[in-house]
């Protein structure tokens, strides 16, 4: 027990500072287990992205429906031998993506389109590994802080949920006699829904692990709820335009109008209403769904201009500073898929727009988070 202190010690006194330091677990919140977990969601972060950015490829390649099979444990392993190789090439021949639209194909072209398959499906594998020996290692060496298990829990759960939907959207596709080439479009839409919720998960927790419990809880205090509210509503507009973009994809609807603002010439797209049933349009007509993502885009720009603008009167640096990011990012973004547009959706400029809509969802969701938990600052400018 330490000896007892003189009521005119100086507080500046080096050795009394020490002596009156807080010990308590609050006030290690970014010691031991935390920096470590925190390094490991980091890393997933890392690989879910790029999964997307794997998926996306293999969409944009149509090499999605080239692994005919769910065969999570075996499937692991690429075929070994030329037998093998022709059996996996004829259980392909047999589906309608290639008795409609590849016949052309040889097994030299097959092999190319399977690995971009494969790759994202081991990739998949790898995520899982990664999650279940990081979770149950800190779980083992009982490093987990208090309430976090199952947090942590969370992002196993989803990406196993995420290999099953996975499957779901490409047996949508493996048809035969019905003349089906790809996988239906809301299925993809779930499917790369749930990829971005998965992101939003673990980028959360990576910036809850970024601070302290003791700094959390007195940012806490002084939450800018309205900016809070808006931020909340910007993401989950965000993650709308999202699923718009999958259901573009998934009909190769980028392509089918070149020009703009116009589309065709003039403000609806020609032939927007063709489809029978008419609700058929609003998921299977390519210029009525690529005029609702632009559309969607537009209005989500606009309510990000109002957020930023928002988040501009925050009396917090970090909070100003979090939302310019988020609005250079929309900004870039909208830009970029006019670009996309224009060009006519060629792979790596559609690509890059899929990975700028993962940095822009980041960013919303720094901002949004730096809205509840804001920076302190002293008048100096240095973090309190």
């Amino acid at each position: 027990m330490s000896g007892k202190r003189s009521i005119f010690e100086e507080v500046s006194d080096p050795a009394a500072a020490k002596v009156a330091a807080p010990t308590g677990a609050i006030d290690r919140g970014r010691g031991g287990a935390r920096r470590g977990i925190r390094a490991w969601l980091i890393v997933l972060f890392v690989l879910v992205a790029a999964m997307i950015a794997v998926g996306g490829l293999t969409r944009l390649t149509d090499s999605g429906l080239s692994i005919t099979e769910w065969r999570p444990i075996t499937g692991a392993l690429p075929p070994m031998s030329d037998a093998d190789w022709q059996a996996e090439f004829d259980r392909y021949r047999a589906i309608d993506e290639f008795q409609v639209q590849n016949r052309w194909m040889e097994l030299s072209d097959f092999k190319r389109i399977y690995w971009w398959e494969w790759g994202h499906r081991q990739l998949g594998r790898v995520i899982g590994l990664v999650w279940a020996a990081g979770f149950l290692g800190f779980l083992l060496a009982r490093q987990i802080p208090a309430g976090w298990t199952g947090r942590l829990l969370v992002p196993g759960i989803l990406g196993g949920l995420q290999g099953a939907i996975g499957w779901w959207m490409v047996a949508s596709g493996v048809t035969q006699g019905e003349g089906v080439t790809d996988v239906a479009s809301y299925r993809l839409a779930v499917h790369l829904g749930l990829a971005f919720v998965i992101l939003g998960v673990l980028a959360w927790d990576v910036f809850l692990l970024g601070r302290t419990e003791r700094d959390l809880m007195q940012a806490r205090r002084a939450k800018e709820a309205r900016l809070f509210g808006l931020s909340t509503g910007l993401m989950h507009f965000a993650f709308l335009q999202i699923l718009l973009g999958a259901m573009v994809a998934g009909i190769d609807a980028g392509r089918s109008f070149t020009d703009w603002p116009l589309m065709g010439g003039q403000l609806l797209p020609p032939g927007a209403m063709q489809l029978e049933p008419a609700w058929r349009n609003f998921f299977e007509n390519p210029g009525l769904v690529q005029f609702i993502h632009r559309v969607s885009g537009y209005l989500l720009l606009a309510f990000g201009i109002v957020v930023w603008r928002r988040g501009r009167r925050s009396a917090h640096d970090a909070t100003r500073a979090g939302f310019d990011a988020m609005a250079a990012a929309l900004l870039g973004q909208v830009v970029l898929g006019i670009v996309t547009v224009l060009l006519g959706a060629p792979l790596w400029i559609a690509l890059l727009h899929q990975l700028m809509a993962v940095a822009l969802w980041v960013l919303i969701l720094r901002a949004r988070f730096l809205s509840a938990y804001p920076v302190a600052t002293s008048l100096r400018g240095k973090r309190a």
